[in-house]
């Protein structure tokens, strides 16, 4: 059975992180491209520009429906399906994000998703 679990992109790398999936549309701030370990990184599958843009503005308020639609921007978006297919031979994928927020961010959803 695959694991599939979630981590800041600026909490240390471990052996048990398996395949290191970036999932953020942006590069995290102040990692260096060499430095910072992953295995994929899926802007495609991160949240619309515009659906970002809107949800930072109030995340408290709307967090319930950012959930609703990044998911349904991940249902309609084909290359979901390929990362799915992507990842299926991987016992451990983790989600790796740059949010502050480790309960409100788009790999909380797509751990979701995925499971």
């Amino acid at each position: 059975m695959q694991k599939i679990q979630i981590k800041r992109t600026y909490d240390p790398t471990s052996s048990d992180d398996g395949y290191r999936v970036l999932v953020d549309r942006l590069w995290p701030r102040g990692l260096s491209h060499e430095k910072f370990h992953y295995d994929l990184w899926e802007k495609a599958l991160s949240p619309s520009t515009e659906l970002r843009e809107w949800f930072h503005e109030d995340p408290t308020k709307r967090w319930d429906e950012f959930v609703d639609r990044y998911k349904k921007e991940l249902e309609s978006n084909p290359d979901f399906e390929t990362f799915k297919e992507k990842i299926a031979d991987q016992p451990i994928v983790t989600l790796l994000y740059s949010s502050k927020d480790r309960d409100h961010n788009n790999a909380v959803v797509m751990e979701e998703e995925l499971e």
